[in-house]
């Protein structure tokens, strides 16, 4: 979808969640960016930002409140968000683990070898996070999802401390191996490797389907 607030997306994801929930519409895929912003879960420290809003404001860098789980995370240009808004069909433990199967799958073709952490959920390489997840469940359907760091600018990550973690870094596809596909090709091996995950069929629409029209408000 390019690049998406992070208001906006909140929005499309409740919408398409009552589809899903409603037997509307089908589980559905969404696959974006947002500009620099961060956001904190349900369970977040504000002190883990750590940069002043003076600072935080002349970065460009805003900061939301989110309904996930988790502590705190940084979004970017250069990183791909995806938010699953899927039926559960074994639990959010079982829903995060497919979605961290696929990233780890993804990673592996591009020749990194990456991990899942059962004590530090995320998707690790090494002592580096490259992958952050959180989910919120309601009427057994799930939004919020996954952000892969694909050519993010690092720095960004230095304004708070990641998920809550003091002395875990953070990582990309392009540190780890010198450069990073497009975010669309990622996008596109995300959504093949998720087929396999999730066990499930994905056909392809666009951001002017109706399915992701919502009211035009200013955000």
């Amino acid at each position: 979808m390019g690049s998406v607030s992070y208001a906006r997306a909140l929005l499309l994801q409740e919408q398409v969640r009552s589809q899903v929930a409603e037997g509307r519409g089908p589980d559905t895929l969404l696959l974006l960016e947002h500009d620099p912003v961060i956001t904190l879960g349900r369970g977040a420290d504000p002190s883990n930002i750590v940069a002043t809003p003076e600072s935080l404001r002349a970065a460009g860098i805003s900061v939301e409140r989110a309904t996930r789980g988790g502590d705190v995370t940084f979004h970017g240009p250069g990183q791909l968000v995806g938010y699953p808004v899927f039926r559960l069909r074994r639990g959010a433990r079982a829903h995060i683990r497919a979605m961290a199967e696929g990233i780890i799958a993804v990673l592996a073709d591009l020749g990194i070898s990456a991990e899942w952490r059962d004590s530090y959920p995320g998707v690790w390489v090494g002592p580096d996070k490259i992958c952050a997840f959180g989910v919120h469940v309601r009427h057994r359907v799930a939004i919020h999802g996954f952000a892969l760091n694909c050519s993010i600018d690092l720095t960004g990550f230095r304004s708070i401390v990641p998920c809550g973690l003091h002395g875990s870094g953070v990582t990309s596809i392009a540190k780890l191996v010198g450069f990073a596909p497009r975010t669309e090709v990622v996008a596109e091996s995300v959504s093949r490797a998720f087929e396999r995950s999730f066990g499930m069929p994905m056909v392809r629409i666009f951001a002017s389907s109706s399915r992701l029209q919502i009211a035009n408000v200013n955000l």
